[in-house]
């Protein structure tokens, strides 16, 4: 197996932090994602090859164990045990001597060996190994984007995770960043070795009118002047329909009011929702006719002399 860079793949330094690893694997992968990309083998090639990547540099611990076992890095516990110190490339003698693997089904002198080749011989590489070590595939990490509008109803769409179509069930109410697990549909595992899994990351765009804070939705609703002053009725939008609400008299603006069960589904939660807030904006009426300025300044003689 060559050694693959995966820092380079990501064109990230081996010092770049978590929050930039994430900010260029997420660049590179609405790059090169199947969907934009159809039939683009070589994009294909690439999303594969960043999702790999992405997977062990954004794992802390998958990180600390590339860095020091390189492309060996999967099987760091068994050369931990073993004794293996990547920077010397041998063993001690001490160490092999002290240690609970059985190595002696294999001869030769393994203390200057590269470690590469003698795990080949140990765990499948032609070596008369009497048993093989079983491993996990490695997991997939995935970017889904949604609207708010398709989060607030259940969907079923279909991925393309490593060359292969996935059809998953989106629960309404997911939220933006939120990560599901799709088990067994990471990299095949190894010698028999369960897959890993898939991790999808869903990244919601709002171009609505609203607000979302968990469950609950946010909006503004013009009421006219005189609406506000009198008291009456009035239909404000909610995210399925429009609703008719009661306005009472000397209403004013930024009053806040409470529709309940008229906010974002409840995630997993069926038939379950948050609330709406509705904030009131009191709209100055233009344009008035001569009848009206008249009444508008009788009124006001009257409240001065109130």
């Amino acid at each position: 197996m060559d050694y693959i860079d995966y820092y380079k793949i990501l064109d990230v330094t081996k010092s770049a932090t978590e929050a930039e690893i994430k900010k260029a694997y997420r660049k590179l992968a609405r790059k090169y994602h199947p969907d934009l990309n159809p039939n683009d083998k070589e994009a294909e090639k690439k999303f594969k090859e960043i999702n790999e990547a992405n997977e062990v540099l954004s794992n802390p611990e998958n990180r600390k164990k590339y860095d020091k076992y390189g492309k060996d890095w999967k099987h760091a516990d068994e050369f931990e045990k073993a004794g293996y110190d990547p920077n010397q490339q041998q063993y001690s003698r001490q160490q092999q001597q002290g240690s609970n693997q059985d190595f002696s089904g294999f001869g030769g002198d393994f203390s200057g060996s590269d470690f590469s080749d003698f795990f080949n011989s140990m765990y499948g590489g032609g070596g008369s190994s009497r048993s093989q070590s079983k491993y996990r595939g490695q997991d997939f990490n995935a970017e889904l984007q949604l609207d708010l509008a398709s989060a607030y109803t259940t969907q079923k769409q279909s991925l393309t995770v490593n060359g292969k179509n996935i059809r998953i069930t989106i629960p309404a109410g997911v939220e933006n960043g939120q990560i599901i697990k799709i088990p067994g549909h990471g990299g095949p595992g190894a010698n028999g070795g369960p897959n890993g899994d898939l991790y999808i990351t869903f990244n919601i765009e709002n171009n609505s009118d609203f607000k979302r804070e968990g469950n609950n939705l946010y909006s503004d609703a013009d009421l006219d002047l005189y609406t506000a002053v009198l008291g009456g009725e009035v239909f404000v939008n909610t995210f399925d329909g429009k609703v008719k609400v009661k306005v009472p008299a000397e209403t004013q603006t930024g009053t806040k009011v409470k529709l309940k069960g008229k906010g974002f589904p409840v995630y997993k939660k069926e038939n379950q929702f948050g609330d709406l807030y509705i904030t009131y904006n009191i709209k100055t009426p233009t344009t008035l006719s001569q009848k009206e300025k008249e009444l508008f300044e009788e009124l006001a003689k009257i409240r001065n002399h109130e």
